[in-house]
């Protein structure tokens, strides 16, 4: 039952980015609307967002995606997007360095810096964060694998300028689990590669109370093609399975609850991802209380990012994926939304231009301040379609998670990894994916300028040029690196690694900031723990 004169009292709490809000005609508006008796937000089980003011006291976080070339390269970008107006960062990494190869590895020929920036040392950490207080910018790094090996230069560069652990705020993604389902970015098998995952949850829950160590994401099922309600289920199952994988490693649930943090999709279906959002928060408020005896309220909260649909943008007609992109944008902003990444309409030829990332930023500065949308807390909660929506995705989910738990013999964990281990996800998700298509192919699915309204402007879209010389830079760079340092301090360095890799009973986190001072690249610290964890080979899909 909705508490309302609790609601107020929250709400009167919060501060406030203004003293009125009004409609563009002056019409005084509300924090929220609906009888007493509803669902209002701020309160369990959540579903009409997770503060009782929303973005009356803070806008959410829009943090642009960044990252190619060099580390001069992308800090310069970095740059570029705070002065206009971003509030957040968010880097992306080469291919190489996802699959924690360094840049003079023979499998990295030809990629180095080229969707993404090269980062091979702490060294090339300092310099593409250099001249950015860490303490005052949140920094999100998207990366799963060598999450934790990155994570820890990140440290060691911030400890060499002087900044405490506890200042450092952003998030890690380090959602292994969605690599094996969707994006296939992972080194080691699924089991040691989690427990990796909860030596960085437990570490920062004993040290740095403001990051996120895991960004669960349903982003890149949704973009290998799942349905909505896949996204939603196998992403929330994967929250569930980090949960009992850390309570299983001694942690308390209310002590890591808290900064979970999840990262969600924003496709072209307006009110169906809107309504998405809303049943996943319903959901993981019910199941964390519930199931996992979660009874900090932070715990409860599924607070999220979320990015417009890469896979829904075209190389034809591009310019009209800044109208796919406002739209989607919309949606997660309607669904309550933490942060936002609104992609440039020319990522379906390349990496984005400087001018393309401005006008994405723009999209959100424009919703933000121009709409009146963030006005108002939930604005489509109580619409009979947006609720109903909303229940049948959640009895979708419902559906799936039942599906798991009778695969693991009642664990989620186990259900997750079975599901990995027997092709289950990669099966389903495939699925989706050709039904999808085959709705394109037979015309019954529109997209504007592929198969339908096709007689549009296809001139050639100015791209981002990556020149063939930043990876002979960056490979100089790196030899110098291994020149400069102490050689037995690095051998004694991975020597720990593949130590402490073999008992896991130890953290493996300082043993990574240690090889990260060492001077030891991504590549070396990941052939240490290669030695002890093996390789995986992804099964055949049912």
């Amino acid at each position: 039952m909705a508490d309302r004169q609790r609601y107020t009292e929250d709400y009167e709490a919060a501060p406030l980015r203004r003293e009125r809000f009004t409609t563009m005609s002056g019409l005084e508006l509300d924090p929220v609307y609906g009888p007493d008796d509803a669902e209002l937000p701020g309160q369990y089980p959540y579903t009409r967002g997770p503060f009782a003011s929303m973005y009356r006291s803070k806008l959410w976080t829009m943090r642009q995606f960044a990252g190619f070339g060099s580390a001069t390269d992308t800090n310069a970008r970095f740059r570029q997007l705070l002065a206009d107006g971003g509030t957040g960062l968010s880097t992306a990494f080469d291919m190489p360095t996802l699959l924690g190869r360094d840049s003079d590895d023979p499998f990295a020929l030809g990629e180095v810096g080229r969707a993404g920036v090269a980062i091979d040392t702490k060294a090339d950490m300092a310099t593409l964060f250099a001249g950015i207080d860490l303490s005052k910018v949140t920094t999100s790094m998207t990366i799963n694998s060598p999450a934790a090996i990155v994570m820890a230069m990140y440290l060691a560069v911030a400890e060499d300028a002087g900044y405490p652990r506890a200042t450092l705020g952003g998030t890690l993604q380090n959602d292994i689990l969605k690599e094996y389902q969707a994006q296939t970015e992972y080194v080691f098998p699924p089991r040691p590669s989690v427990r990796l995952v909860t030596d960085l949850m437990a570490f920062c829950a004993a040290e740095m109370p403001k990051w996120h160590p895991v960004s669960i994401s349903g982003y890149h099922i949704r973009e290998a093609g799942s349905t909505a309600a896949q996204e939603l289920a196998f992403t929330v199952a994967n929250g569930f399975a980090y949960v009992e994988a850390a309570i299983a490693a001694g942690l308390d649930v209310d002590a890591f609850g808290p900064r979970l943090s999840f990262f969600f999709n924003a496709h072209i279906d307006f009110f169906e991802e809107i309504a998405k959002y809303r049943a996943a928060r319903r959901i993981w408020a019910r199941w964390m209380h519930d199931r996992y005896g979660a009874r900090d309220e932070r715990s409860l909260k599924l607070r999220f990012h979320t990015q417009t649909a890469g896979v829904s943008l075209t190389a034809q007609q591009p310019e009209v994926n800044l109208a796919r992109v406002a739209i989607e944008a919309l949606a997660g902003v309607l669904g309550g939304t933490q942060s936002l990444h609104t992609d440039a309409y020319d990522e379906a030829l390349a990496l984005p231009t400087e001018k393309a990332a401005r006008l994405a930023l723009r999209t959100q500065q424009v919703i933000a301040e121009e709409t009146g949308v963030a006005h108002v807390a939930d604005p489509l909660g109580g619409s009979w379609f947006v609720e109903a929506l909303t229940d049948r995705l959640e009895a979708e989910a419902e559906a799936i998670f039942a599906a798991l738990s009778v695969r693991g013999s009642g664990s989620m964990l186990e259900g997750v990894l079975h599901g990995i281990e027997d092709g289950y996800f990669q099966g389903e998700i495939a699925d989706a994916a050709y039904r999808y298509q085959h709705e394109v192919n037979a015309g019954r699915q529109i997209i504007v300028g592929v198969n339908g309204y096709t007689d549009g402007d296809d001139n050639s879209t100015p791209i981002l040029y990556i020149d063939p010389a930043v990876e002979a830079d960056q490979l100089e760079r790196l030899a110098q690196a291994k020149a400069a340092r102490d050689d037995r301090t690095v051998t004694e360095a991975l020597a720990r690694i593949e130590a402490e890799a073999a008992n896991p009973e130890v953290n493996l986190m300082e043993a990574f900031i240690a090889a990260a001072h060492a001077g030891c690249t991504i590549g070396e610290q990941m052939a240490a723990l290669e030695k002890v964890f093996g390789t995986w080979i992804e099964p055949q899909s049912r």
